[in-house]
């Protein structure tokens, strides 16, 4: 349940930088930052506004920068990196520890007989943090400065001195430029700005890496031996009914002990997890749904459905599950859900995020009896079939000799593997892909027990029949290699060694699942995850880095997914082959990036440095889940059970 790291990591500035916590509202929103505390990505700020949903947020509150007044000096606490490359000041160097426990982030600094910590914390459902500072011990009088460095802005851009800002004056602090108000004791008008400050992480990304930031003002308090200063931010929109700092602090703590009690958390692993998960499930607009990834991602439906029974089933949120699929069931168009992107608007793009989630509606009602639900939504997964044997939009559509499922449109990327480059797919997939074909044949089982009507049924049952046969006949290579990756491609059938075969070793016996893991943990396994392609293929990418582009025609060519280690457990155990050391390396990584949680992605080549979002849904649900089945076959129903309780 929590995460410790010391002064060998604390103090150093290449160590205390690349370990990234975050803490998130309920709604979208989250602060996040490094333990160092340099901000090394645009992203990072103390309070992260979700202003329509997730995918639309704006930065608020960057910093506040703390300074110890002791006698003569002037001990500077935080860290910033101008455009020069120097970073200065240097407070790490002060910084003694850092934990994360209850999911509650702490800092503690240490100067002689001078002990100063800082913990945060958000406001579940509200865009408010507060962030508490306290004199743990002194042997002489300490005052605190609390600088407050502030900006408005889309987390993606970046804002330059341009004038001076709107800021209102209030009793305890200010509004800034009416979007939110900070408050607490001390408050002194300021203003300035800071200007040239860098991101280093954002340089590394081949994206404008310098921003201009305005101080508003300073609290300034004297503190003795045990005293503490809080300072409250909030979003307008939030109204007046935000809780004190210490307040959010200790609900913040109160909850998290909650939500492992209702998960029934077995460890330290399973507790953070749990955690990490919460961080994704939120509510927007009254209606729950999940964040693919922290900081830049919003909401995206196949994400959602692909990490649903390990959000959501395995931590005991049945009833926030129930009105996921049916709040997503409504956007059901041609036989296709809508893949909600950060545009906006609401996006038909997708061939497998349709049928992740007919298997989120399957292994709901598995686990939780949800019969009510299931006569629900019977009607739509008959839709949806009927839809894919008919055809449907992007060349999506069944192949009457086999039955089984095709796909492609010139332009498009229709699989999880949708990097394009100015609109060129990268790893486009076309013809009939093993994940999708194993995909849609558990739709059809599915459909075939919730359809409404005998004859619906019937024929959903005798074409998953055919399904099977064909894909039996078709998918395994006769070479012992494990499964062709696509079939009746424009260039024949794809033996390319990829990791999507492991979705579909549930329809294979047990000498035949075996080749699959086989193939794929020769090639492909890492401590992280599984490797896209394999390195001895010619268009394998060893480094998801630097520019979009490059980063883009690495993402599926070699770059390394944490949430493939799910399907690979599953394969793993269909074979008969031992699972216990799989998830040793991705465990370990709770405690080396995105802290308490899992990165979107890793170097395919060693050492397999974390890349894309540090922290991400679907990484965290799979392993979540796997690692939960482990302990039992019917976990999800025992934690669904308890739910209820």
């Amino acid at each position: 349940m929590s995460i410790r790291l010391g002064p060998q990591v604390c103090g150093t500035l290449d160590e205390a930088a690349l370990r990234e916590w975050i803490v998130t509202d309920g709604a979208g929103g989250y602060a996040m930052g490094t333990v160092a505390g340099l901000r090394t990505r645009r992203y990072h700020a103390l309070l992260a506004v979700a202003l329509d949903g997730p995918g639309a947020r704006n930065l608020g509150l960057a910093s506040l920068d703390p300074v110890l007044l002791v006698g003569d000096a002037r001990l500077r606490l935080a860290a910033h990196e101008w455009g020069s490359g120097v970073v200065d000041p240097r407070g790490h160097e002060l910084l003694t520890s850092f934990d994360l426990e209850d999911g509650v982030p702490r800092w503690r600094w240490q100067i002689g007989g001078i002990v100063f910590e800082r913990e945060l914390a958000m406001a579940d459902g509200s865009p408010a943090v507060g962030v508490v500072h306290r004199l743990v011990a002194a042997d002489r009088p300490v005052r605190l400065e609390l600088t407050a460095l502030c900006t408005w802005r889309s987390v993606h851009g970046e804002r330059h001195a341009n004038g001076t800002p709107w800021v209102d004056q209030t009793a305890d602090g200010f509004v800034f430029e009416g979007a939110y108000r900070v408050a607490g004791a001390g408050w002194r008008n300021g203003g300035e700005w800071y200007r040239d400050v860098r991101a280093r992480e954002e340089a590394a990304r081949g994206l404008s890496d310098r921003e201009d930031l305005w101080a508003a003002g300073t609290f300034a308090v004297d503190l003795e031996p045990g005293g503490a200063h809080a300072v409250t931010a909030a979003a307008q929109s939030s109204g007046d009914g935000v809780p004190a700092a210490d307040e959010i602090v200790a609900r913040a703590r109160s909850r998290a002990r909650t939500l492992l009690r209702r998960a029934a958390a077995t460890d330290e692993i399973d507790a953070q997890l749990v955690l990490a998960a919460d961080q994704f499930a939120i509510r927007t607009n009254g209606r729950p749904t999940a964040v693919a990834g922290y900081p830049w991602f919003g909401e995206w439906s196949r994400d959602l459905m692909t990490s649903y029974e390990g959000l959501y089933l395995s931590t005991g949120r049945w009833e926030e599950g129930r009105e996921v699929l049916r709040t997503s069931a409504a956007t059901v168009s041609e036989g296709m859900l809508a893949n909600t992107a950060d545009t906006g608007s609401l996006e038909y793009n997708t061939v497998d995020g349709t049928l992740w989630f007919v298997h989120a509606v399957g292994r709901h009602l598995a686990v939780t009896g949800d019969d009510d639900l299931g006569g629900e939504l019977g009607p739509v997964l008959a839709q949806v079939a009927q839809h894919h044997v008919d055809g449907t939009r992007y060349g999506i559509g069944i192949d009457a000799d086999d039955a089984l499922l095709r796909q492609g449109a010139d332009g498009w990327a229709l699989t999880w593997m949708d990097a394009r480059i100015d609109g060129a797919p990268v790893t486009q997939r076309a013809g009939k892909p093993v994940e999708v074909n194993a995909l849609w044949i558990r739709a059809l089982d599915v459909a075939a027990e919730l359809a409404p009507g005998e004859e619906t049924r019937h024929r959903c049952a005798a074409l998953a029949v055919r399904a099977r046969a064909s894909f039996a006949r078709r998918f395994v290579r006769s070479d012992g290699r494990g499964l062709y990756d696509v079939i009746d491609g424009p260039g024949g059938d794809d033996a390319s060694v990829r990791p999507n075969q492991l979705i579909a070793a549930w329809l294979l016996d047990r000498d035949t699942a075996r080749s699959v893991v086989d193939a794929c943990r020769d090639s492909l396994l890492t401590p992280l995850g599984l490797r896209s392609l394999a390195p001895d293929d010619p268009r394998y990418r060893g480094r998801h880095r630097g520019s979009p582009a490059e980063r883009d025609g690495a993402y599926h060519q070699g770059t390394v997914w944490p949430w493939l280690l799910g399907p690979f457990v599953d394969a793993s155990r269909l074979a008969g082959l031992p699972t216990e050391p799989l998830l040793a390396g991705i465990e370990a990584h709770l405690g080396e990036w995105g802290l308490g949680s899992i990165s979107e992605t890793a170097d395919g080549d060693a050492p397999h440095g974390g890349t894309g979002c540090p922290f991400q849904a679907w990484s965290v649900a799979e392993v979540l889940r796997v690692r939960r089945l482990s302990s039992s076959p019917e976990r999800e129903r025992e934690v669904a059970a308890s739910a209820t309780r």
